[in-house]
């Protein structure tokens, strides 16, 4: 095997993994998918550092390790919403804000230019504060009683942020598609 394949092996393995988390929280085996959720963050940490630290980057790691962050986190808040966890309009909202992303940036590279985007410093803190919110439901749920003072709060900054980077995301690159739009 080729050393260089590792980050990518590990991407599959995450995105492998959201099926089974998927099925853990349907069953309100929270405890379980809490482990497992876990597991994916870390392997997420371990692929990125392995692609910056040796170099070993590829188009299908540039395009499977975002798309399997967001499968997790999408599909978990759905879980988590069906079973009442989590407000059905956070999981709107947050889709919504993908959906919007992706298409936007997907639009931006056929029309525009090739994009090679990275994800804005606001962004970075909005996938954090998700996965800290979907660690504290299932911490709520699985483990022990989480305060319902820090959950709404992790709430509101959940939310707060999904339409700051959404509406930063599209002033942004709207504003370059503009400036760079063929003539």
């Amino acid at each position: 095997m080729n050393l260089s394949a590792l980050p990518n092996i590990i991407t599959t393995l995450r995105l492998l993994a959201v099926p089974p988390v998927a099925w853990l929280l349907l069953h309100a085996h929270y405890q379980e998918a809490l482990w497992l959720t876990v597991i994916a963050g870390l392997s997420d940490l371990l692929d990125g550092f392995l692609a910056k630290r040796f170099g070993w980057t590829s188009r299908f790691g540039s395009i499977a390790d975002p798309l399997a962050d967001k499968l997790l986190m999408l599909v978990s808040f759905a879980c988590m919403a069906w079973q009442g966890l989590l407000p059905w309009w956070l999981w709107f909202l947050t889709l919504l804000r993908d959906l919007v992303i992706v298409s936007g940036g997907v639009a931006y590279h056929y029309l525009v230019e090739p994009l090679t985007a990275e994800p804005s410093y606001a962004g970075k803190v909005n996938t954090t504060l998700q996965i800290i919110l979907l660690i504290a439901i299932l911490v709520n749920a699985g483990f022990s009683p989480v305060s319902e003072v820090v959950l709404s709060y992790v709430f509101a900054a959940v939310a707060t942020l999904t339409v700051y980077t959404l509406a930063e995301y599209v002033w942004t690159w709207g504003f370059r598609a503009h400036e760079r739009w063929p003539r």
